[in-house]
């Protein structure tokens, strides 16, 4: 079953744009980023991954978007289905 989360990223100042970039260009070989969204508010980019599981998806995370330049902190939202 297929994981997704919206990761939800500071940037350091004057570095949204840059982290945004970045990140559309990322590649992660345990989970696939759908989409990047420069956006306002108390974060400045949002991030939806997708992955097999819960732990592919946390290395894309640790490994990859928070080794990015610019990127201060993130915060982890799990999608789920309520059926």
């Amino acid at each position: 079953m297929a994981v997704k989360s919206y990761v939800l990223i500071e940037a350091e100042v004057g570095e949204a744009k840059s982290v945004s970039n970045s990140l559309t260009q990322l590649t992660h070989p345990e989970a696939q980023i759908v989409g990047v969204d420069t956006v306002t508010g108390p974060y400045d980019v949002i991030c939806l991954l997708e992955a097999d599981d819960l732990n592919k998806l946390g290395r894309c995370i640790t490994e990859g978007i928070q080794t990015v330049s610019g990127v201060k902190r993130t915060t982890t939202c799990l999608t789920v289905q309520l059926n």
